[in-house]
C-alpha cells in the first residue's frame, strides 16, 4: 500500500471513529439534556473532538440530530430482533415488542430513565422537520410489526389484526410516556401484562 493510499485509510478511519464518537456523545446529550438545550460545543467537548470534526462528519446540528434518531431506531431494532429470537409464536411476537421497549427502558441512561428518546425529540422539532418523519416511521414500522404477528395468530382475519395492532400501540405508546415520566419501568411491565391478558382473548 502506498503512503498515499495510508494516510487515506488512516483520515477515513479518524472520522469514523470522530463519527462514532459524536454520535454518541449526541446520544447521551440529547437524551440526559434534550436536543435544542444541547448545542454544538457540548457534543464535541464531550465527544473529545474539534468542532470541525462535527463538520467534516454532519453538514449540521439538525443532520446530527437525523442521525441519532436513525441509530436509536436501529438500536431498538437489534434489541427487537434478539427478542424475536427467543419468540415461538405470533403471541411472542407481539411481546417481543413489548419486551423490546422495556429492554430499551433499562439501559444505565445518565440521568434516569425519560421516556422514548424518539417522542422526547420529537417533541422538540417543528411540524413538518425531517426528524419527526423519522420518528413517525418508527411508530409506524412499530404497529406494522405487531400488526403482522397479530395476522399470525389471526389468519384470514387482516382487519382484526390491524385493530389490534393499533390497539396495542396506543397501549404502548401509554405506558412509555407513563414510565417516562414516572422514571421506571413500571407501567410498561403492566402494559406487557395488559397485552398477554388481550392476546389471550383473541
Amino acid at each position: 500500500m502506498s503512503d498515499t493510499s495510508t494516510a487515506r485509510t488512516q483520515a477515513t478511519t479518524r472520522r469514523g471513529t470522530a463519527r462514532e464518537r459524536l454520535l454518541a456523545a449526541a446520544a447521551r446529550r440529547f437524551y440526559a439534556d434534550g436536543v435544542s438545550a444541547t448545542g454544538i460545543d457540548t457534543i464535541t467537548a464531550e465527544a473529545g473532538v474539534a468542532k470541525m470534526s462535527l463538520y467534516n462528519n454532519f453538514s449540521s446540528k439538525a443532520d446530527l440530530v437525523r442521525a441519532y434518531l436513525d441509530a436509536r431506531h436501529e438500536e431498538w431494532m437489534g434489541l427487537y430482533r434478539r427478542r424475536l429470537e427467543e419468540a415461538r409464536d405470533g403471541r411472542g411476537g407481539v411481546l417481543a415488542v413489548f419486551d423490546a421497549y422495556a429492554d430499551h427502558a433499562a439501559f444505565a441512561y445518565e440521568r434516569g430513565f425519560r421516556g422514548c428518546g424518539l417522542l422526547n425529540a420529537a417533541a422538540e422539532l417543528p411540524a413538518g422537520d425531517e426528524g419527526r418523519t423519522v420518528v413517525r416511521r418508527h411508530k409506524e414500522e412499530v404497529e406494522s410489526l405487531l400488526a403482522g404477528h397479530l395476522e399470525e395468530l389471526l389468519p384470514g382475519r387482516p382487519k382484526e389484526a390491524r385493530a389490534a395492532a393499533e390497539h396495542l400501540a396506543f397501549l404502548l405508546e401509554g405506558a412509555m410516556a407513563r414510565a417516562g415520566l414516572e422514571g421506571a419501568d413500571t407501567r410498561l411491565e403492566h402494559a406487557r401484562a395488559m397485552a398477554a391478558d388481550l392476546l389471550d382473548r383473541l
